[in-house]
């Protein structure tokens, strides 16, 4: 049985197909770092996380996509995989603020269920223009790979996240009043 946890997560085998990490990334919201499988809050993910490849040589470059493949539900993945974002040309030993942000940022709002959102990680062979696709439901990562000659991930991260509980629970009924 493996411990990877990203086979436990299912995000291996489900989004991704089987690779062997060569980079190291390190994602942090507010200066928390995201590890396999935790949990934040939307509130807590609002804004784009700082992204940082580990190495020594800025002439390498890579892509990042974030993607929710449970969206709009884990029971119901019409839209997977849902693009949150997704950067290119990011130098190694850099952040991806230096990089191409070809798909700007948003937000996870989950409205039903706990999503995985993944951040995948691919090494760019040559510095090369890639396109945003028409739409952010439904993209593939495999075949966005596969399009582009990336080969298989080089590194994969994601966490957690669930619709946050509005303000202790009350509604409001018209008719009824609060309840």
């Amino acid at each position: 049985m493996s411990r990877d946890p990203l086979v436990v997560g299912n995000v291996v085998g489900d989004v991704l197909d089987p690779f062997q990490k060569s980079a190291s990334l390190r994602i942090t919201y507010n200066n928390r770092e995201v590890t396999n499988g935790s949990e934040l809050k939307p509130s807590m993910v609002m804004n784009e996380p700082r992204i940082e490849i580990g190495g020594r040589d800025s002439r390498t470059l890579y892509t990042v996509v974030m993607i929710d493949p449970d969206s709009p539900s884990p029971s119901n993945p019409t839209k997977r995989e849902y693009l949150h974002w997704m950067v290119t040309d990011i130098p190694e030993a850099k952040d991806a603020s230096l990089g191409n942000e070809i798909v700007p940022y948003e937000s996870p709002q989950p409205t039903a269920g706990i999503h995985r959102f993944v951040f995948v990680l691919f090494k760019q062979t040559v510095k090369q223009t890639i396109y945003a696709p028409g739409w952010r439901q439904n993209f593939n990562s495999r075949d966005f790979a596969a399009y582009y000659s990336f080969g298989p991930p080089v590194a994969a991260v994601y966490f957690n996240c669930q619709r946050e509980n509005g303000c202790g629970g009350r509604r409001y009924r018209p008719g009824s009043g609060w309840l």
